[in-house]
């Protein structure tokens, strides 16, 4: 004998049929199974009921006066429920063809009058892991709708936090562009996600001098952007006193490190102070606004350009090691002379890393390229085309995120 399925909770079953004596059979071995039992004596009755209580299992005769349970059961599928219903048909019907029939249908079994006992039992109890197993999907997908609910709550509360923290990021750079009568200096900041770890800026050294940086934390994201954040307090054109970059002067005033030893000295101090595995890379930039010298440090950072009056584009430096990577790191300096009409441009690997669609890189000739092709931008309008040149480039798909310094020399005023 088949033995009887164990019911977490009486399941509700209804017994559809015209007779009488056949629906309290059925009844009584179902209430001895253990199932709450109602029964109906017409299909029309038996929707009624469905609509009332919604039954886990139905028990429907085949052939009955009105509507046939053929056609219940195409009514049964179409009304809306909060969980699926498993339906048996009992007929005298032996055709295969009948049989096929009625599973096309919408019913899940069929079994053949008179009933069985113990083949009733069997068929309910795989009816039973059916009903089972959608209980169980229905509640791992309610979890499942719950926890992205919840995650979706996350994401939205730290997608307004990145949204600020970009805000923050930005201020960080106060101007974007400050002339200083011999020579233009704007800056671009884009990052490729909320926040990102670019930074550049530029501060007054003393009335003839400024410095110019470019920084790159590695990595992207939170921990990148909290880098720079800490970065740009030690380059702060703000407050020159705790401006890492510049030392007092004999005659008052500040004056600068020279570009190799501030590289050093920046070295020095993530690795022994600040503690992190984060690196970054550098360029720094003394400008002497009255003769044009300017002399540099590159520190793991792309060449710097200067892109002379002529139209014609120089790289400059030869590398040297990124910051906070390896202890007493050896920096070296390296100088240049702007004329009136040259501008030097310090750009991060974000623009000559750049890839179009085929993953090749824009690189130093491609920007070459670019740069001669708005050469008679000024610097705002510079960094705007570059930045819908590199857009186009890569159609539309920049990871790494950009950003620059451009200072366009005009030369000291006769007068100096």
């Amino acid at each position: 004998m088949v033995e009887t399925p164990q019911l977490t909770a009486a399941r509700r079953i209804l017994v559809v049929d015209d007779s009488r004596m056949q629906r309290r059979i059925l009844a009584a071995q179902l209430a001895r199974a253990g199932y709450q039992v109602q029964e109906a004596g017409t299909a029309e009755e038996a929707l009624a009921i469905c609509a009332e209580t919604e039954p886990d299992l139905i028990l429907s005769d085949w052939v009955m006066p009105g509507m046939s349970g053929l056609e219940f059961c195409r009514a049964f599928r179409e009304m809306p429920r909060t969980g699926y219903g498993y339906f048996v048909l009992l007929s005298s019907k032996t055709e295969k063809d009948e049989v096929a029939l009625g599973l096309q249908s919408g019913a899940d079994d069929y079994l053949l009058k008179p009933v069985n006992g113990d083949e009733l039992r069997a068929r309910l109890a795989a009816g039973e892991r059916i009903l089972r197993m959608e209980r169980e999907l229905k509640e791992k997908n309610r979890l499942v709708s719950s926890t992205l609910a919840e995650l979706q709550g996350l994401y939205d509360t730290l997608d307004r936090d990145l949204k600020e923290a970009w805000k923050l990021q930005q201020s960080l750079v106060r101007e974007r562009f400050r002339s200083f009568g011999s020579a233009d200096v704007s800056l671009l900041l884009r990052p490729t996600g909320h926040v990102g770890g670019d930074l550049v800026g530029f501060f007054p050294i003393n009335a003839r001098r400024i410095g110019l940086y470019g920084i790159d934390v590695s990595g992207h994201g939170i921990t990148s952007a909290l880098m720079t954040a800490r970065l740009s307090g030690y380059l702060s054109g703000a407050s020159p006193d705790q401006n890492i970059a510049l030392i007092p002067a004999e005659a008052g005033g500040h004056d600068a490190r020279p570009p190799a030893e501030l590289a050093a000295y920046l070295n020095a101090l993530v690795i022994e102070e600040m503690r992190t595995e984060s690196y970054f890379t550098l360029i720094y930039a003394d400008v002497d606004l009255i003769s044009g010298r300017v002399e540099m440090v590159q520190a793991g950072h792309p060449h710097p350009a200067v892109q002379r009056a002529g139209g014609r584009v120089e790289y400059l430096g030869r590398g040297g090691f990124p910051i906070g990577l390896i202890e007493n790191a050896e920096y070296e300096s390296f100088a240049t002379v702007l004329r009136p009409g040259d501008r030097l441009f310090l750009m991060s690997d974000g623009v000559t890393e750049a890839a179009d669609a085929r993953g090749a890189l824009l690189g130093e000739t491609g920007l070459g390229a670019i740069m001669a092709g708005s050469a008679q931008m000024p610097g705002p309008a510079f960094l705007e085309a570059l930045m819908w040149d590199l857009i186009t480039f890569s159609g539309g798909d920049l990871t790494d995120d950009v950003s620059a310094v451009l200072l366009e020399f005009h030369g000291a005023p006769s007068s100096c």
